[in-house]
């Protein structure tokens, strides 16, 4: 930070910041600094042996090697144990009276359990960290694909549409990893919505008429925004720019001049972006999630280094299934309306009850009632 509060280097977000989030910075540009500014075995892959550790950690802090093996000694893990090795303690046990705080908080919360009727573990807590575990340290089978480096690792959380009133406020739909040198194009096609797997249409008539495309096949336009830019897909002749809407709109009310852009033409380096700024994706027409970079470092040995998995997802927020309303049992596949064969309006069914309800032997509906294709969110946990 230079004197008097103002930033010597545009370039470099504020970490420590008092705001909700930084200033504006080049991720390119603040890539290249850390390059110019860090030397290279920092960010390299390659592991250093035990003796090189010691030099150069003897080295930096002045500690003489004497000392150095010593303190080796005395904080080796080993030292900790209070246990032979072929006789391990079982973790799950607690002391009756225990004094340290966090046993005696795990006592409480064991006790807690037991005296529930039904004990269970949630799928969130046995899952949490399911997708993150299954990358770490992955590396390539092919070395052409195998991230260089000094590459720059983004995070991005994907919230839910703003229909979606329930969860929009709670926690991100989708946690993205992405490398800098990747195409906006890239992480358009790894975000998963159910509104682009709607299949549209009346199909009560001719159920088994249901076609096998959906939205994103007919519907390809899609956009970001970040900081004045709107980054459209364009990579198909059927795509349209529907930030033009907008930008007209804007153009009316004395709003600063909006730029476009292609997203397939445009790498993450290219952004000018703000760390934990919301920022808006747009698809379907007015599918709107916003999207927001809570990270950017630089790739390192843990990471998963192979460049055909990102962008990585890390994280996703399972949704509950909604079942069928006359089983409870299967997944819906059909939504219907003005149904007087249904116990309310508009109903879910599976396809077995579905048709067990509302069509005879010959296949012909038995009452007047509307059916629409139905796809669950849960249903891609």
């Amino acid at each position: 930070m230079a004197e008097g509060g103002g930033r010597s280097n545009p370039n470099v977000p504020v970490y420590e910041y008092v705001d909700i989030n930084t200033q504006v910075f080049h991720v390119g540009s603040f890539r290249q600094l850390w390059l110019d500014s860090l030397p290279p075995d920092v960010y390299s892959f390659e592991e250093l042996d035990e003796e090189a550790q010691d030099a150069k950690f003897s080295e930096e802090f002045g500690v003489p090697a004497e000392t150095l093996a010593e303190l080796r000694a005395i904080c080796s893990v080993d030292s900790l144990k209070s246990y032979p090795d072929d006789e391990p303690p079982d973790t799950s046990v607690v002391p009756p009276d225990p004094q340290l705080a966090c046993l005696r908080l795990r006592k409480r919360k064991q006790d807690y359990k037991n005296s529930l009727a039904k004990d269970y573990t949630g799928r969130h807590d046995a899952y949490t960290n399911e997708m993150e575990l299954q990358s770490v340290g992955r590396k390539p089978a092919d070395a052409d694909n195998a991230v260089p480096e000094g590459e720059i690792v983004l995070t991005f959380n994907i919230v839910y549409p703003v229909i979606f009133y329930r969860f929009k406020y709670v926690r991100p739909h989708q946690t993205l990893q992405v490398l800098g040198s990747q195409k906006l194009a890239e992480l358009r096609d790894a975000i998963c919505c159910v509104s682009d797997l709607q299949v549209f249409g009346e199909f009560s008539s001719v159920p088994d008429a249901v076609p096998q495309f959906v939205s994103k096949d007919h519907y390809k336009s899609a956009f970001f925004y970040f900081e004045g830019v709107f980054y459209n897909d364009m990579r198909y002749p059927e795509c349209r720019d529907i930030s033009q809407t907008t930008r007209e709109w804007a153009k009316t009310r004395d709003f600063p001049a909006f730029t476009v852009a292609k997203m397939e033409e445009t790498t993450f380096y290219d952004l000018k972006v703000k760390i934990g700024y919301p920022y808006l994706y747009c698809h379907q027409g007015d599918c709107e999630h916003v999207v927001i970079l809570t990270d950017i470092r630089l790739i390192h040995r843990d990471d998963c280094r192979d460049r055909k998995l990102y962008p990585l997802l890390t994280y996703k927020h399972r949704v509950v299934t909604r079942k069928c309303s006359v089983c409870h049992l299967y997944i819906s596949r059909w939504i219907t309306t003005n149904d007087s064969l249904a116990p309310m309006d508009p109903c879910l069914f599976c396809d077995q009850c579905f048709r067990l309800l509302h069509y005879d032997k010959e296949g012909n509906k038995i009452a007047p009632f509307k059916a629409y294709s139905y796809v669950d969110p849960g249903a891609f946990n």
